[in-house]
Parts: C-alpha cells; structure tokens; sequence
C-alpha cells in the first residue's frame, strides 16, 4: 500500500514498526486478561525517543515535526499489539507533556519535563467528573485560594494511568459561577497528601492501559503549580485535546493497516467450496471497505499534523478525523472478524481484542457526539 511519506516520515515510521515488533511484542492476550501495565515496555517506547518527541530540542525533546510524531504513532500501532500502551503513552504526552511545553513556567518545565521525557514518571489527566463526562467545563472540583496555596476538593473519573502515574493535569473551577472561565489547570503530585486512587476502573478494552477515579482532599497546590493563568483552564485543555485527537488516531491507522493485511492473506489462504474464501464477493467487499476506509482516514489525521506545523487552529479538523477515523476503526474491526469467522471470535486470533479496544475511540478524547458538536459550531450552526 503506497503510503505517501516524505522521507523522514518513511524513515521514522519504519523505524518504530520495526520497534514496536522487536521490543513491544509481549503476551498481550494474557496481559489484557490480567490488565496489567507493561512498565518495561513503557521504558523501552521512552529509550526509543517515543515520549521526547515532539519536545522541542531546547527543552530536552528531539524536536520532530508533528507529521513525523504522526507517522511514528502509525508505525507504532502497525508494529504493536497492545493498543493500551499506545494508548497510555498518547494520553501521557498529549495532556501532560505537551500542555508543559506550551503553557509551563521554566521552574515547572524544568521539574517535570525531564521524567515525562524519559519515561521515569508517568502522567495522568484529572478532567471528567461523575457527574460531568461530555460536559466536561461544568465540574464540581474546587481550587480556594488559601494564600500562596489552592487547596482542591472534588473527584476525578476516567483518569487514564492513575494507577501508575506521578503526576496529574487536573482541571478545578475557582468559582462554578464563572462556568468555563472559572475552570484552571493545576500540576498535581500524584503522590501529595490527599491525593487518593480510588476506584480501579475495568474496561471493556484497553485493559493494559489502567484507569481509575481520583479523589483530591484538601489538596494543597501551590500557586506556582498552577498551568496557566487563573481561569484559562479550557484553553489549556482544548489545545491538549487538539494535539491528542489528531496524533492518537494514527495509532488507530497503523491498526487497521495490520488487520487488511491479515484479512487479504486469510481470504486467499483460506478455502471454502472448493475456491479460496477471498473469491466471494460478499468476502472480497469487506476488504474493499477497509481498503477505502483507511484511505479516506489517512489524509485527515496526516491534515492536522501540516495545519500544526503551520500554526493554524485545526479544532474542527481534528474533531472530523476523530469522528471519521473512530467510527472506521469500529467497523474494520467488525469486518476483519467476519473475514476469519468463528477464528475471528476466538481470543487466540487476537482480533476480538482489537474490535474491543476499537470501541474506545468512539468515547475517549470527546465522543463521537461530541465532534459533531465542535464541526457544527464550525459550520456556525
């Protein structure tokens, strides 16, 4: 399949497809059945420069254009199989790394960037609530001002790598009267006092990537741990969001790159009625929709990385590629499960898993509801 990258963008994919087969290639079956974290394939994604780079050089990252970081998270998810570590490492460096980089102070860049660079400390992202998922501006945590100190009280849903992380970007509100303009971003000590991993979330897929509900007690942030200015808590969030819904969904190309290859090598292995299975046209047409889905994702997700790199806004393109490549990733999940059967349905084949963790990307990074909302605001309705 012609991928259509420039050098660079061939070389660095390459290179961590090639990665990712060589070192990321643990029992991911019995890993997803036990939901267990993969800390030394965490290590060995940072040794590889995964978490340094879209760092800029001067603050210790390798600097790489976005459409190179791109293209090394669709080698990434062609190479590996365990979409949870793509998964965490994604929400890792989209809504605490790179939400540093743009809005930290020098002293806050220098205290944390450099364990979130070489994977030693792992981030998490404190924004949906119980009561507030889609809703995510109309929280109930409280940050008071207690002096040179805010104190934070509320708790925290769906916080991806809370069971492992050291530190949290978590959004409070100053004052729910002010709506979103009350809501700031705070950097969190994971292990502060008052800081409680509460509630072990089990999922229907992306088990490897742990979740839980975190709870802030009387959470004492100092001032100078605040991201941003007192009440520009949803321009820091929408820019992480914006960075993390175009880059992790290359993730999702890579894998459904994979599953049209396995397809088209069954369907002409495989036989039924005296001819291989991938002369049926009710067979053959599957994987020509996955071929057309993938073709049509490509240039969406590849579109947010040149409008980054040319400082434009791309809210409502990234939220077209959310929308558009999660609901393909569902559907090639379906289809290369009806290409191989009752081999389909079965564990060892692995693509159950991959049809389970698909269901995720429908949800997380805004639903699918959720971008239409953001590309009707963009139409002006």
């Amino acid at each position: 399949m012609d991928l259509e990258f420039n050098d660079a963008q061939r070389e660095w994919h390459d290179a961590a497809a090639d990665f990712a087969r060589r070192h990321l290639a643990g029992d991911v079956i019995a890993a997803d059945r036990d939901e267990t974290f993969d800390r030394a394939a965490w290590k060995a994604a940072a040794g590889f420069g995964v978490l340094a780079m879209p760092v800029p050089k001067e603050l210790g990252g390798l600097g790489l254009p976005i459409t190179e970081v791109i293209a090394v998270m669709e080698g990434l998810g062609y190479g590996a199989k365990d979409q949870g570590l793509l998964f965490s490492l994604n929400a890792h460096l989209w809504t605490n790394t790179m939400p540093l980089v743009q809005w930290g102070t020098p002293e806050q860049r220098a205290r944390w960037l450099p364990g979130l660079i070489d994977g030693s400390q792992v981030g998490a992202n404190g924004a949906s609530e119980p009561d507030s998922g889609s809703d995510v501006f109309a929280m109930r945590t409280r940050a008071r001002r207690d002096g040179d100190v805010y104190v934070l009280d509320g708790t925290k849903m769906f916080v991806t790598n809370a069971p492992v992380a050291d530190v949290i970007v978590a959004y409070a509100t100053i004052d729910p009267k002010l709506g979103a303009m009350g809501v700031t971003g705070f950097i969190v000590d994971a292990h502060a006092k008052g800081v409680t991993i509460s509630k072990k979330i089990e999922k229907l897929g992306l088990r490897t990537s742990p979740m839980a509900e975190v709870v802030f007690e009387g959470v004492r942030v100092p001032v100078a741990d605040r991201l941003g200015r007192e009440g520009r808590g949803v321009a820091v969030f929408e820019s992480s969001m914006e960075w993390e819904r175009g880059c992790i969904l290359a993730s999702c190309l890579g894998v459904m790159r994979r599953q049209l290859e396995r397809c088209v090598a069954h369907a002409r292995q495989r036989r039924q009625f005296g001819q291989a299975i991938g002369k049926f046209q009710s067979v053959a047409n599957r994987m020509v929709d996955m071929r057309l889905r993938i073709d049509t994702c490509r240039p969406l997700v590849y579109r947010i990385g040149r409008m980054k790199e040319a400082g434009r806004d791309c809210t409502v393109e990234a939220a077209l590629a959310k929308l558009h490549v999660s609901d393909c990733f569902v559907k090639n999940g379906l289809d290369a499960i009806q290409v191989f059967g009752g081999y389909g349905y079965m564990t060892e084949y692995e693509l159950e898993r991959e049809l389970r963790d698909a269901v995720g990307s429908t949800l997380y990074s805004g639903t699918s509801e959720i971008q239409r909302n953001l590309i009707a605001r963009g139409l002006g309705l």
